[in-house]
């Protein structure tokens, strides 16, 4: 991957990483689904008045929609609504690398390196490690939703890549559209319509800003970037940066809610970084210390 867009990975998974902060401040007045369906839906509004449809068949983009807006996001919402801390979400979320490469091999037959198993087996102990952490920011039904929404990302990620079009960020915005009536009518199903009177009176400057963090540098400017990168090289080297994202993730929790980072969370942070260097540069790690050996 060239060095330019290496660093705007960095950045996308800095984004994504504060973004579960911002979630959790939007979900003290917001119910999950409506903060969900609210997001996607200024995510398709008034854009998709504008930009012409992606020449990308129907299934892909209702089917993107779908699975992005409820399977990962609401149900994620949902999730941190339950408990989890928003610094766990982050990083249990980094699930979806190991499903997406998986599933890439699957559908692509892209091939697995050795490295890349052993990275995905270290940086597994990292995320298998937070069963551990007993200070209260780990809930099993959270855990249970979130792990959901990995899936659901890892699928997302492959529909993208199977659409091989090059109008990304168009597919992002019409795809976007499918999302809200459904995650409106899930609340609904749920809650009936007290979610929609409480958002109504309790709506206040921290809802409306989380809502815009989500919808802006979140959604549209990091998940076309995302999705672009997906286009521009394979699957199993693009997928793996996401681990960064629970680095950026416990950071912005710290920072907002003051969460607590015991050892077992410093011990899953150090394998999920080990993990993705191995994964990513262990061939050429080792190619670097052969040179050097030779020299010698």
């Amino acid at each position: 991957m060239k060095t330019r867009d290496l660093l705007l990975a960095i950045l996308i998974t800095a984004i994504w990483g504060l973004n579960f902060s911002v979630i959790k401040l939007g979900l003290a007045t917001i119910d999950p689904f409506i903060l969900a369906g609210i997001r996607f839906s200024l995510c398709a509004l008034p854009a998709i008045f504008f930009i012409k449809k992606p020449d990308v068949p129907w299934r892909y983009i209702i089917g993107y929609g779908l699975v992005f807006g409820i399977g990962l996001w609401g149900v994620v919402n949902l999730g941190i609504k339950s408990g989890l801390s928003a610094g766990i979400a982050s990083l249990v979320l980094q699930l979806s690398a190991f499903f997406t490469i998986f599933l890439g091999a699957w559908v692509f037959k892209e091939a697995l390196t050795k490295y890349q198993l052993l990275g995905i087996v270290i940086a597994l102990g990292g995320l298998v490690s937070i069963i551990f952490i007993s200070d209260g920011s780990v809930t099993l039904p959270g855990l249970a939703m979130v792990v959901f929404g990995a899936v659901s990302w890892s699928v997302a990620n492959i529909i993208n890549k199977k659409t091989s079009t090059k109008q990304v960020f168009a597919f992002l915005v019409w795809s976007s559209a499918f999302s809200p009536l459904p995650l409106f009518f899930l609340d609904v199903a749920v809650n009936g319509t007290a979610g929609f009177t409480a958002f109504a009176h309790q709506v206040n400057v921290t809802s409306v800003l989380s809502i815009l963090f989500q919808v802006y540098p979140n959604t549209l400017f990091a998940y076309w970037v995302w999705n672009s990168l997906l286009k521009q090289y394979p699957v199993s080297t693009v997928a793996p940066l996401s681990l960064l994202v629970p680095i950026f993730g416990l950071l912005g929790s710290v920072l907002i809610f003051n969460e607590s980072v015991p050892a077992t969370k410093l011990l899953a942070l150090g394998l999920v970084i080990i993990g993705l260097t191995v994964g990513l540069y262990g061939k050429r790690i080792r190619n670097a210390l052969t040179q050097t050996a030779a020299c010698y």
